[in-house]
């Protein structure tokens, strides 16, 4: 039996619900082991290496080793698992997320100090009219 999902049409936006919780659990598991400074040591050592040691799909390493965080979110990747890849490079949060916009540091922080992305084109596809 298919589970409606009436957020899965905002455009931009994945949901992180079950079915992207089990499809990222392994990856999600592995940022986590990067909580621990002798596992960031290893994986800085041989980045493939070690992700070769995680039950992750062949795309969920290439999106680790590009750094491809947006990729990484689509392949059931938490944002906040995520963000141990980015502190592991030494980034901060917002340099992450800036990088997930196609903005810099500097572009990104300046559209959330005025108030963040407008709403215009962020909705439901069909809010304006169409059928719900």
């Amino acid at each position: 039996m298919a589970i409606d999902k009436p957020y899965s049409d905002i455009p931009g936006t994945t949901i992180f619900d079950a079915e992207q919780s089990r499809k990222g659990y392994w990856l999600n598991q592995f940022c986590m082991s990067l909580m621990q400074a002798e596992n960031r040591e290893r994986f800085k050592a041989d980045e493939r290496a070690y992700l070769d040691e995680w039950d992750m799909t062949e795309d969920q390493k290439l999106g680790v080793l590009d750094r491809d965080l947006n990729r990484l979110i689509s392949l059931g990747g938490n944002i906040y698992f995520l963000a141990k890849i980015g502190a592991t490079d030494g980034l901060s949060f917002q340099q992450m997320a800036g990088s997930m916009t196609g903005m810099t540091e500097d572009e990104y922080r300046a559209m959330m100090v005025g108030g963040g992305r407008s709403i215009e084109g962020n909705r439901y596809m069909d809010e304006d009219g169409g059928d719900r």
